[in-house]
């Protein structure tokens, strides 16, 4: 499996710096926050766009992934949510990056409600992620925090182009064990954000292998597709990536300080579940 990290554990970083940084503590790829506050957002111009390329090539680091924040369950007319999509498609594409990161946001509607609309908007976004080569990723989050939850859309899709982002840790809260939530998501998974908490009830970031999250679980889960007898749509390189939310616990320590050691937990505990 690779590794990467998310730059929502540090917030308005410029890229090369990320880059940098990413090369420098020996990870494989950055998941970019991709929002209007960040360096990195659907308005850069074709050479900013050219710059932020050209920063991950020259220090050998994959953009995974854009980690935007469009709700494709959310109430509203669909036309705004579908050209969301477009414009996060093309970001990613024009950067080089495989997936694009979506929320449901379906709130307190009914469930089933939310799920048609998020499944009727990703369904027509996925011809032009396919023509640009980059898959949708409905995060396990909010109003759809179980595995189950995300499972339900993407069977109303039905299409390759969108599938699944595993957050280990809002399944986890919501009392969907690893084993259900990996069983659900195999068909569908892009990759899976890993995370450390004090608590189901304390949400701030801690070190990985700090916190109380099942981290070596999920990922013998993962290394038993990757490499056994039951392969995920992508067996062959599996990703892993850190999501520190320091940007909305500033009082966090800093993420910089932090990366070598996670790295080599998360190297260890691949190693043990080989």
């Amino acid at each position: 499996m690779k590794l990467a990290f998310s730059t929502l554990g540090m917030p308005g970083t410029p890229a090369d710096e990320v880059a940098r940084l990413a090369a420098a503590t020996g990870y494989h790829g950055v998941e970019l926050r991709a929002h209007p506050d960040e360096p990195v957002h659907v308005g850069l111009s074709p050479d900013e766009r050219l710059e932020v390329t050209a920063a991950f090539k020259s220090a050998g680091v994959e953009i995974l992934a854009l980690a935007g924040y469009t709700r494709v369950g959310a109430p509203g007319p669909d036309d705004e949510v579908i050209e969301d999509l477009h414009e996060h498609l093309a970001l990613a594409h024009d950067l080089g990056a495989r997936y694009v990161r979506v929320f449901a946001g379906g709130g307190d509607a009914p469930a089933e409600d939310v799920d048609v609309i998020a499944a009727r908007r990703l369904a027509a976004a996925a011809p032009r992620a396919t023509d640009l080569g980059v898959r949708l990723l409905l995060e396990t989050h909010d109003s759809h925090s179980r595995g189950v939850d995300v499972a339900r859309v993407l069977g109303l899709v039905g299409h390759r182009a969108v599938g699944a982002l595993w957050d280990v840790m809002h399944p986890w809260r919501s009392g969907e064990d690893p084993s259900a939530t990996y069983a659900v998501l195999a068909p569908h998974l892009g990759y899976v954000q890993v995370k450390d908490i004090a608590s189901a009830d304390d949400t701030t970031p801690l070190p990985l292998g700090s916190g109380v999250l099942p981290l070596a679980e999920c990922v013998e889960l993962l290394s038993r597709a990757f490499y056994g007898d039951n392969p995920t749509p992508e067996p062959q390189e599996g990703w892993l990536s850190w999501e520190y939310e320091k940007a909305w616990y500033p009082e966090a320590p800093a993420l910089a300080d932090l990366l070598g050691p996670a790295r080599e937990h998360l190297s260890r505990l691949i190693a043990e579940s080989a």
